[in-house]
């Protein structure tokens, strides 16, 4: 943001994110894949057997593409990731997998910093999750209560490509409903403290690092962050001794990667 630089977009952390990965198949009843000979790093390959006919979505595994979109992004070919999520939202057969596929399609844009498209999948996760909860119960849903554990991530990282775009205030209220869908969600704590303290609200935005912190979440951005915001409500030399914590951890850090 201003003054530091985060590229560490949110994926899910479904089963694509297991290390290693199992190699993937795609196993239609017309359509065998042989994963030894299928190189996930060729971007043609997805789409290639995939309009090969047009199938339906009990068909194609849904989550096996995701898992194929996750091994792109592990090689930095956000490209091919974004194409692949897309896809598999189109096979899911179940909402929560369409969500996740929109939401992960959304992170891979905001690697490239395609922030508009990036917010219009977002929205389509989070969208997907109303949906999802409104046929679970109606009641619920109108309360605004987490319809699934992809929700939270999809309104933070909604909220970052908004304010990324230039759209402050909506990035603030959608900041705020992460924390509403998981009060829980560490990071989500942290970018609220962010964007309140980006609209001069110093005093609420340290209590929403301080909830990030007993959550877990306590690195050298977050200390810096809160330093700033101990600073702006005049508590000086709380501001000073967060402040050293920080650059301590940071040179820590340093000497860790010389290492």
């Amino acid at each position: 943001m201003t003054d530091r630089e985060r590229d560490d977009h949110e994926f899910s952390e479904g089963q694509g994110f297991g290390d290693p990965y199992d190699p993937f198949d795609l196993d239609p009843p017309e359509l065998s894949v042989d994963p030894d000979k299928v190189d996930p790093v060729d971007s043609r390959v997805v789409t290639d057997m995939l309009d090969e006919r047009n199938l339906s979505k009990g068909e194609v595994d849904a989550e096996d593409l995701l898992d194929v979109g996750v091994s792109y992004v592990q090689i930095n070919r956000y490209e091919q990731a974004a194409e692949t999520f897309e896809r598999a939202a189109m096979f899911a057969d179940r909402l929560s997998i369409e969500q996740e596929a929109w939401a992960n399609k959304g992170a891979a844009h905001a690697e490239m910093e395609e922030w508009d498209t990036a917010i219009g999948a977002y929205r389509e996760a989070i969208a997907i999750a109303d949906e999802e909860d409104a046929e679970r119960d109606p009641e619920r849903a109108s309360q605004g209560a987490p319809s699934s554990e992809h929700t939270a991530t999809a309104e933070t990282n909604l909220a970052y490509a908004l304010w990324e775009s230039g759209q402050t205030e909506q990035a603030l209220e959608h900041a705020e409903r992460a924390v509403e869908r998981d009060p829980r969600f560490a990071e989500a704590w942290y970018n609220r403290g962010f964007f309140l303290l980006e609209r001069g609200l110093a005093e609420d935005a340290v209590e929403a690092f301080d909830n990030a912190i007993r959550l877990g979440f306590r690195n050298a951005e977050i200390l810096g962050e809160k330093a700033r915001a101990l600073e702006e409500v005049g508590e000086y030399d709380r501001a000073q001794e967060i402040a050293e914590e920080a650059e301590e951890m940071r040179e820590r850090a340093e000497e860790e990667l010389v290492e």
